[in-house]
C-alpha cells in the first residue's frame, strides 16, 4: 500500500464520532500521540472524497490559505471490537487500511460571519473554492474555523466534482475549465473584489510542477482506476490536466467583483 508522500501513522484509539456531516468522520488518537479527525475510506462517498481533501489542502497551502495538517492513518479493524455503536463498528470494518487524518485543532471555533476576516485571505479562500468548484462553504455550512486568531479552511471533500463522473472514462478537462461557479450562497462572496484582484498572482502559483507535487501526496490506494487511466500515475496526470485547464482557460468561474454588493 502506498501512502503518497504524507506521514503515515497507526491509529491507536477511536475516540468519538463527529455527526455534523453525512460521512460520519471520527476523532481518533494515533501512535505519534496526535489527535486527528479521521475521514474514512469506507464512508458512503468513497475514496474520491479523500483525494479531493488532499488535493485542495495542497492547493490551499500554495495559495497561503491556512488549513489543518494532514497525515495518512493506518487503521486496524480490530479497533472496532471496542466500539458499542454498530454504525461506527461497520464504518471501521469497512475502512481497514489507509485513511485520511486531519489535525484536530484544540480550542478552535466555528467562523462567525459577523466578524470581519482578513480581506485578502477571505478573497483567497473564495478564489480557491471557485477554482476547485467547492459547493460546500455556504452560510448554512461555512466549513471555516478560527484557530489562534487565524481563519482555517476545512472540509474540502465537496470540491473537484468532475472526478465523480469518471466511471466511463476520465472526461474532458475543457468542460471543467469553462464551468461557471455559483458563489451566490458562498459565505465569503462579499470578498469577490479581493479574489479578482489576486487572480493573476494566485494562478501563477499553480504551475504544472506545483500541481504535480500536490498530486504526489495522494495515496495510490485512493486512486481508483478508470477507463483510460488505469494506474495511479495516469490518474494523477488527469487531475493535473483538469486543474491546469481551469487555470489557463477563461474566467467563467471567477466570482465577479459586483457580487460584493
Amino acid at each position: 500500500m502506498s501512502g503518497g508522500r504524507m506521514e503515515q501513522v497507526k491509529v491507536t484509539r477511536y475516540v468519538t464520532p463527529l455527526r455534523e456531516g453525512g460521512s460520519l468522520p471520527g476523532i481518533v488518537e494515533a501512535e505519534d500521540l496526535g489527535t486527528y479527525v479521521c475521514k474514512f475510506r469506507g464512508a458512503g462517498q468513497g475514496t474520491r472524497v479523500l483525494v479531493a481533501e488532499v488535493v485542495v489542502a495542497g492547493l490551499a497551502r500554495l495559495l497561503e490559505v491556512p488549513t489543518p495538517d494532514q497525515v495518512v492513518l493506518d487503521l486496524d479493524p480490530e479497533i472496532a471490537r471496542y466500539e458499542a455503536d454498530e454504525e461506527v463498528q461497520d464504518l471501521i470494518n469497512a475502512s481497514a487500511g489507509l485513511n485520511l487524518g486531519i489535525d484536530f485543532l484544540p480550542g478552535s471555533f466555528g467562523y462567525d460571519p459577523t466578524s470581519a476576516p482578513d480581506a485578502d485571505l477571505a478573497g483567497r479562500v473564495l478564489w480557491l473554492d471557485a477554482f476547485t468548484a467547492n459547493v460546500d462553504r455556504s452560510w448554512r455550512n461555512p466549513n471555516l474555523l478560527v484557530w489562534r486568531g487565524t481563519l482555517q479552511a476545512i472540509d474540502h471533500g465537496a470540491s473537484l466534482y468532475f472526478h465523480h463522473s469518471w466511471s466511463g472514462g476520465p472526461g474532458d478537462p475543457a468542460r471543467f475549465a469553462a464551468q461557471p461557479y455559483d458563489a451566490s450562497e458562498h459565505i465569503l462572496r462579499g470578498f469577490a473584489p479581493q479574489a479578482a484582484a489576486q487572480d493573476a498572482e494566485l494562478a501563477a502559483r499553480l504551475t504544472d510542477d506545483a500541481l504535480a507535487q500536490v498530486l504526489a501526496d495522494v495515496c495510490d490506494d485512493w486512486l481508483d482506476p478508470v477507463p483510460g487511466a488505469e494506474t495511479p500515475e495516469a490518474l494523477r496526470e488527469r487531475y493535473v490536466a483538469f486543474l491546469a485547464a481551469r487555470r489557463d482557460g477563461g474566467r467563467a468561474w471567477l466570482p465577479a467583483p459586483e457580487m460584493a454588493s
